[in-house]
């Protein structure tokens, strides 16, 4: 069974919801990085998402856009971010790892190979952002007999149709963006995304999770208490900018992600 699948039916049953924590790989430093992957554990992770770096991210904010821009200039490459994740697996082979990125890194290492790539470095999914279902068709079926989920993104804007091509093809998780326009804009109508998650849910029969908009703990827990999943990536980006060192990043990430994981749990058990 996939990490993510046994990740999900454990939580399950300990009446628990996901934090997912989103990342770039090679911000604020390849090194960083790397420590930083059993940080986000220690601090409550369940799923770990790692932002492939992409000189025009453009689903992307300021902040990833900035996290993207910085990694590729101190020199990151897809190759790298294997490499992280291979490091991660030798002191972690619980934690589910899910690459989320854009199409034309993969394109650029060909199909095949990524897929290779992804399975031997202890890759557990596959997020692209800018592969819709309907497009995504024989790389979906790469990913899956490599033992590996297809991941897509439904948003309030979604027409069923997409619905439909995600619960053919998916797997793992929804990822559901709960307000329109680029990752760490805008502000999060809760009771409006709280009111669309048991329909997703049931439509795909995945778990699903939340991202874009949640910023802290108090809409962590509001979320949590109808969702699988919430996924902070911008703002805790935000809160690693200017470490000095993989130290400092990881007492940065360890810090912001804490109390988050406490909301999450209390507000789920009230």
């Amino acid at each position: 069974m996939n990490r993510i699948d046994r990740t999900f039916a454990r939580l399950r049953t300990q009446g628990r919801k996901a934090l997912i924590p989103f990342v770039t790989a090679g911000f604020p430093s390849v090194a960083a990085t790397q420590a930083l992957l059993p940080a986000l554990v220690r601090a409550g992770a369940d799923l770990i998402e790692l932002g492939v770096p992409f000189s025009d991210p453009m689903a992307d904010g300021p902040t990833i856009q900035h996290a993207s821009e910085r990694a590729l200039a101190q020199g990151m490459t897809l190759a790298q971010v294997f490499d992280v994740v291979r490091d991660f697996r030798r002191t972690d082979a619980d934690t589910p790892v899910v690459l989320m990125g854009y199409a034309n890194p993969i394109e650029a290492m060909g199909e095949e190979r990524f897929v290779q790539a992804a399975r031997d470095a202890g890759v557990d999914g596959v997020l692209t952002v800018d592969y819709p279902p309907q497009e995504a068709e024989s790389f979906a079926a790469r990913l899956r007999a490599a033992g590996l989920h297809p991941i897509f993104l439904l948003a309030p804007t979604s027409k069923p149709e997409r619905a439909d091509e995600v619960a053919r093809l998916g797997g793992g998780y929804v990822y559901y963006v709960s307000l329109t326009g680029v990752t760490g804009a805008g502000s999060l109508d809760v009771a409006a995304v709280l009111a669309r998650i048991p329909a997703l849910r049931e439509h795909t029969g995945l778990p699903v999770a939340v991202g874009f908009g949640i910023r802290d703990a108090r809409t962590a827990a509001e979320i949590g208490a109808v969702a699988d999943a919430v996924v902070i990536g911008s703002r805790l980006l935000e809160a690693l900018e200017g470490a000095e060192d993989p130290a400092e990043a990881c007492w940065r990430a360890e810090e912001f992600l804490c109390p988050i994981r406490r909301a999450l749990d209390e507000g789920v058990a009230q």
